[in-house]
């Protein structure tokens, strides 16, 4: 069962895995536990993919309760529900989580201290997931194409992609999902600024400065995929076989 399947990646999930029951909002309000309960009770689901986030990062800075009540108290309520059954909880996060100062994060790197709040809320829903017997954070960033912004920061490097690239290796997950050993995964590619990201599917992006964002953003928030690769690796290798 999929949460945020309005959204642009829960879209992209449900066209690459057809098996995904994705309820409207009125039948499954994250932020309602009564809600929850319902939909997990008639549709009985092995696997909650919580996929459905406050993501405007500029704007949590003035609507702090509502990012609040969406990213937090909305995991709260699928975790208490999921805590009462049998299943396994796939938590979609973000870069964000780390500092951002250095790069290169792994898995099992200390997060936070946070930048802003968005990026508070979503550390903040990570460790209500970590008290599940049975779960996997994945931590990813997308964009969609083409760039959608005239501007694109070239101080702030990521490894960021594009989500017709990132959906299909977060449904791969999803498919071997009994195969990964781990409860934190980084999907993500290489790093590059947001700058040169932009400028593959839009020629024309200009280069700004995140000094000029109006929300504190860090410096290079990429992250570390070997284990995402090797895992890869490993499943092609039985394939062949």
């Amino acid at each position: 069962m999929l949460t945020g399947g309005t959204g642009r990646l829960g879209t992209a999930l449900q066209e690459l895995l057809p098996g995904l029951i994705a309820p409207s909002r009125e039948e499954l309000d994250i932020t309602d536990l009564t809600s929850v309960e319902r939909a997990l009770e008639r549709y009985q689901p092995q696997v909650v993919v919580h996929a459905a986030a406050y993501t405007d990062v500029a704007r949590a800075e003035t609507e702090k309760a509502l990012c609040w009540k969406v990213n937090v108290e909305g995991t709260r309520n699928l975790v208490r529900a999921a805590l009462r059954r049998d299943l396994h909880f796939v938590h979609i996060s973000t870069d964000y989580v780390f500092w951002g100062d250095a790069g290169g994060y792994r898995e099992d790197d200390p997060v936070g201290p946070v930048r802003n709040y968005y990026a508070l809320s979503k550390l903040a829903a990570e460790e209500v997931v970590r008290t599940l017997p049975c779960y996997l954070i994945i931590r990813t960033s997308f964009r969609t194409a083409p760039f959608p912004y005239p501007v694109a920061y070239h101080d702030l490097y990521t490894s960021q992609d594009y989500l017709e690239v990132i959906a299909p290796q977060v449904a791969l997950a999803l498919q071997n999902l009994e195969r990964i050993p781990y409860n934190t995964l980084h999907i993500a590619t290489e790093r590059k600024s947001v700058f040169e990201l932009a400028r593959r599917t839009r020629p024309d992006v200009r280069p700004a400065s995140k000094q000029e964002a109006g929300v504190s953003l860090p410096e290079d928030v990429s992250l570390d995929v070997s284990r995402w690769q090797a895992l890869k690796g490993v499943w092609h290798l039985h394939s062949v076989r």
